[in-house]
Parts: structure tokens; C-alpha cells; sequence
């Protein structure tokens, strides 16, 4: 083992990247790359009848669009089965472990047989002493057993929970060469790790009894194990396992959704982790703060409010042209036109737009101002304002004070010209606001008056005020 910093994230590929891997990808990379160390990425695909290649490809997808990049190449563990096959005969060799022949049939009943007898299950052909074990038969298949301990105890000493103790009455001889010759988990995961170098092993804490299990065979092996740090899993807005129904779901959901990767990644940092009241933590500064010891001990519980308050606040910071870029194929979805003179209006609007929009998927709502046809249709609620006495008067005299195409020069010019234009009719700015606004927007969503007016341009804001006073 080096003595730099060396973590790594080993999914099983499933066909996405899911919220809590997200997570703990996240984690592992800030950890690393917060002490100049590296972060490398390992497939763990033994098992071929559910590995895909599109299954991985959506995996390294979702890491990419969350800005975690890892080093060197991903390393397949199916890859590293003989290495796994060696590692296994060592331990049989040094009688740390040792071949069990029993067959599927006699496994079941001696497991039937230990708990009918509540006692611990152990195979015949583990060596005892003054104890001969059954003979196999010639060519007979076998799994390697690792021979765990007895007596005492197993203690892992973990970075986020602690001081965690396992009797060792409770940890059984586990297969970890099956009879087909592929290694199980544990063995492929210590063999793996030791191998490349991983100094600190930070996943959720569904894997804290795997560690008991890891540390034995690290023992057994004369290695050093690495750092555990078993974090809390997440948890519905319920408190319940998280699944679908909560949001359990992959990475790429999140962005069809309109979530943006460094407003997701901040909140699965936020997720289970603190660093006072910080709330707006950027990749650079998570590098720098990140550390296990700020991981909670109880499970993080999923919450879209506030995912989508710190989602906001990215979109919010996002340079005018970059947000069109990003909202435009949501407003596609909704099959809005976008010629050069949308992208004009929605360039123009997206200082107000911006800071409407908790997710890309609000644009839009917050843009269907924009997007009306001529003649809009005013009815209902929407006409209201219109009906009020002197409101078209009112329309058209903002229409002639607008006329002027040096006033469309900024928001601010144009809500001086609406001031300046009630001041002078001796009204209220409302008198002349709410009509106006009516005219343009339908009663649809939208800010302020000014704002309207400029998005839409002279020619359009125009064009809408004369259609109601004609």
C-alpha cells in the first residue's frame, strides 16, 4: 500500500448510475482529490449473465455529466478472475482456507441440520484436529472456504462508525472460490483493493458486516487492510429505504428532469455531510472541506425541496447564453419553434427567466410568455384588467409613449418611460401596468412589466398592445 491517497468506486453495472452510487462516487472523489490522491473506478461485473456493455457506457455516462473523472482506465474485476483463483489457492496453501466438497444437496441438509440444532453450521471438511474428513470422490468439484476464527472477536475500526465489533461465532467459513472457479465478493474485493493500491474504502454501510468478513481474509493474507468508512445509506422523505417511488433513481432521470450536475452533485455533498451551515459549496471548495469525519451517522433522507432550492441557485449563476443553450430542448419538448427570433427573445429574458426556474423543466412555464401566438386570446381572468374603464386608453398610451425605439435599450430605460408616462396622466403605475400586461402576456406567468416589454422587443411588444386597442 503507498502512502498517498488512492480510493475508488466499484459499481456493479445495472444499467444506470443510481442517486446513492452518485453519492458515494462523489464522496470517494472529493476524498481523493481534496489530498492530491487518486480516485479510480472498477467494474465489478463477474457476473456475466446481467453484464452489458450499455449497462457500463450509462455508468461512466453519469459520472461524466456529474464531473467526477476518474484515473487510468476503469478496471474490469471479471477480467482479474485468475488473479482472484490465485489469491484463493494462497490462503488453502498457508491453511488459511480449505476445499469443501460438498455437493448442493449435502450443503442444504448439514445447514438444515445446524439449525435444528442451533448450533453454527461448519463444513465436515473443514480440518479439525484429530479429525479425519470424508474422503472426495476422484475429480470431484470443490469451493475454497476461507477458515475463519472461532473465538474472540473480529474489530473494524471504521472512519464513520466507529469502533464496530463482530463475534466471530457469527461469521462462518464463507465460500470464496466457488466450485465453477469464480471468486466471490469478498475475496474479489480484497484481492482487487490490495492490488490497486486503495487506501480508503469509503461505501454505504449495507457493506459494514462485508468489512468483519474482509478484514479476516486482509489478516489472513499478511496485508494491510485499507480505511473503511461505512456511510449511512439514503432514505426516503418517509424515513423508509429509499426506492423508485422516493427517487431512487439514475443519474440521468435527474438530468432529463432539468437538474444540473453541479447543483445535484452540491446536494448529494449536503447529503449525509456537513461543513457548518454551508449550503453553496462548489467542487473546489468541497475538494478542500470534504473529510469523513464531517459524514453523519444516521441515514440522510431525500429532499426535492431543497435539492431544487440549491438546483435554482446553480441555474440562477449560469451566463445568459449558456442558460438558452441548456433550456432549449426542454422548450422543444413542449414543441415551441425556435427560430432565430425565439432564441433573440429568450436571450433577452434570461436575466428574469433565470431566477424563475428551480429546474431546466420550468423554462417552460416561466418562458410561455414568449412564445404566444398573435392575436392572443384573451378571455376570462386574462381579460379582466382590459375590461376596467379608460384600460385600452391606458394600452394605447403606453403603446405611443413606447414608440420611441431608443427606450428598448434595457428593462430599466423602459420601467422610466412607464413611470415618467403615469406621472403625467396623473395615475397609478397599476392603472397603466395591468392592462398592458395583460396585453402582452394572457395573463400567463411572467416579471416584471419592464422585463416583458424588453424580452419581447419593440416589434412583438408592439404588435400585442395594437391587437387589443384596434
Amino acid at each position: 500500500m503507498t502512502d498517498a491517497v488512492v480510493t475508488r468506486f466499484a459499481p456493479s453495472p445495472t444499467g444506470f448510475l443510481h442517486i446513492g452510487g452518485a453519492r458515494t462516487a462523489l464522496f470517494n472523489w472529493l476524498f481523493a482529490r481534496g489530498r492530491g490522491g487518486k480516485f479510480l473506478l472498477r467494474i465489478e461485473d463477474t457476473d456475466r449473465a446481467r453484464h452489458t456493455q450499455e449497462a457500463v457506457d450509462a455508468i461512466l455516462e453519469g459520472l461524466s455529466w456529474l464531473g467526477i473523472e476518474w484515473d487510468g482506465e476503469p478496471v474490469s474485476q471479471y477480467e482479474r478472475r485468475m488473479r482472484h483463483v490465485e489469491v484463493a489457492e494462497a490462503l488453502v496453501a498457508s491453511g488459511n482456507a480449505y476445499r469443501c466438497y460438498l455437493t448442493p444437496v449435502e450443503l442444504e441438509t448439514a445447514r438444515e441440520k445446524a439449525k435444528a440444532e442451533c448450533v453454527r453450521f461448519q463444513s465436515p471438511y473443514r480440518p479439525r484436529d484429530g479429525a479425519t474428513p470424508p474422503p472426495p470422490g476422484d475429480g470431484a468439484p470443490y469451493a475454497v472456504r476461507f477458515w475463519a476464527p472461532e473465538d474472540g472477536a473480529t474489530v473494524v475500526e471504521d472512519a464513520v462508525q466507529g469502533s464496530v465489533s463482530f463475534p466471530n461465532t457469527a461469521l462462518d467459513d464463507l465460500i470464496i472460490l466457488r466450485s465453477n472457479g469464480e471468486a466471490t465478493y469478498n475475496l474479489a474485493v480484497v484481492a482487487d483493493d490490495h492490488d490497486m493500491d486503495v487506501t480508503h474504502v469509503i461505501r454505504g454501510d449495507d457493506h459494514l458486516t462485508n468489512a468483519a468478513r474482509q478484514q479476516q481474509i486482509y489478516n489472513a493474507l499478511g496485508w494491510v487492510a485499507p480505511v473503511f468508512a461505512h456511510v449511512p445509506l439514503i432514505h426516503g422523505a418517509d424515513g423508509a429505504k429509499l426506492s423508485k417511488r422516493h427517487g431512487a433513481l439514475g443519474v440521468e432521470a435527474y438530468r432529463d428532469d432539468g437538474y444540473l450536475p453541479e447543483g445535484l452533485a452540491n446536494y448529494l455533498l449536503r447529503l449525509g455531510w456537513s461543513h457548518g451551515d454551508e449550503e453553496i459549496i462548489p467542487a473546489e471548495k468541497a475538494k478542500e472541506w470534504f473529510d469523513v469525519s464531517g459524514v453523519n451517522k444516521a441515514p440522510a433522507r431525500l429532499d426535492f425541496d431543497k435539492l431544487k432550492h440549491i438546483n435554482g441557485h446553480y441555474i440562477a449563476a449560469l451566463a445568459d447564453g449558456v442558460f438558452v443553450d441548456k433550456a432549449v430542448p426542454f422548450l422543444a419538448r413542449g414543441g415551441v419553434s425556435l427560430g432565430d427570433e425565439m432564441h433573440a427573445r429568450l436571450l433577452r429574458a434570461a436575466p428574469a427567466l433565470k431566477t424563475r426556474c428551480a429546474t431546466l423543466a420550468d423554462v417552460a412555464g416561466a418562458a410561455e410568455f414568449l412564445c404566444l401566438s398573435r392575436p392572443l386570446e384573451l378571455t376570462g381572468k386574462a381579460a379582466k384588467p382590459l375590461k376596467k374603464d379608460n384600460a385600452l386608453e391606458m394600452v394605447a398610451a403606453v403603446s405611443g409613449e413606447l414608440s420611441d425605439e431608443t427606450l428598448w435599450a434595457s428593462p430599466e430605460s423602459l420601467e422610466n418611460a412607464l413611470k415618467g408616462l403615469a406621472e403625467r396622466l396623473d395615475v397609478g403605475f397599476g392603472a397603466i401596468g395591468a392592462p398592458t400586461r395583460a396585453a402582452l402576456t394572457a395573463g400567463r406567468p411572467s416579471p416584471s412589466l419592464a422585463e416583458v416589454l424588453y424580452a419581447l422587443g419593440p416589434a412583438e411588444a408592439l404588435a400585442r398592445l395594437d391587437d387589443v386597442i384596434m
